[in-house]
């Protein structure tokens, strides 16, 4: 974890919940769970990449913030970015559609050959997953075990940085809107867009056409300037 974030954070690794769970309640703290796990079952991603998200977007860069679920559960797909895969994994259809409406809003976007959303990470943007672990092929298999619980303090990290800026919020689907609203987050400061989620089930319900990404940037410009636009089509080069 990078060090902006653990120092944020470091509280909640010592709390029920993470370390020690309820014994009145007979409940597994979330590392006894995630042990057990790792002893019976392949989990993704990675140890190692469990925390990437944090890596590269330190707490002190973040201008956009992307909830995904949880992490893809199939074999080479997560790597701790909500939505992103790295090569040579096939592109998955919701991040299809993500390329669609960015090309939609930044006319500079064109759609890449791979799926691999660190570039856009590192210029700000926090894919951040609500559970951040998975059962392989088994999808939300580890929601509701401690990840939500975590990843809610992650978020209100970023809405009491001590540079008191505002950052954009991309709520795709329930879920994604029901954990803003649940954390109450200032929508007087911050901007928070919603829509339906851009899986191919449900994208041409709401998300294409949304406008996310040229909202997002328009409105980093007009609180703090053009250069604090994303540079979306920084996956260009990929």
């Amino acid at each position: 974890m990078h060090n902006s974030w653990y120092d944020a954070l470091q509280n909640e690794f010592n709390k029920d919940y993470f370390l020690k769970g309820s014994a009145a309640h007979s409940t597994s703290c979330l590392k006894q769970f995630l042990l057990q796990e790792h002893k019976l079952y392949t989990i993704y991603p990675s140890m190692a990449d469990v925390y990437s998200w944090s890596r590269l977007t330190p707490l002190e860069a973040v201008k956009v913030v992307i909830l995904g679920q949880d992490p893809y559960h199939n074999v080479g797909q997560a790597h701790g970015l909500s939505f992103s895969v790295l090569p040579p994994t096939k592109i998955p259809g919701s991040l299809r559609n993500i390329y669609k409406q960015l090309a939609n809003d930044i006319p500079s976007f064109v759609i890449p050959q791979t799926g691999d959303l660190s570039p856009i990470a590192r210029s700000g943007v926090l894919w951040l997953n609500t559970s951040l672990t998975v059962r392989a092929h088994k999808a939300y298999s580890h929601a509701g075990k401690g990840w939500e619980t975590f990843t809610a303090e992650v978020i209100r990290a970023v809405t009491s940085r001590a540079d008191g800026k505002g950052v954009v919020f991309m709520a795709w689907g329930l879920p994604a809107q029901k954990t803003c609203d649940k954390i109450g987050i200032d929508e007087t400061k911050h901007l928070v867009l919603r829509s339906a989620h851009p899986s191919p089930l449900s994208a041409h319900r709401g998300f294409i056409g949304n406008s996310h990404f040229r909202k997002a940037n328009e409105w980093l410009s007009d609180r703090y300037g053009d250069g604090a636009k994303i540079k979306w089509d920084i996956l260009n080069d990929k």
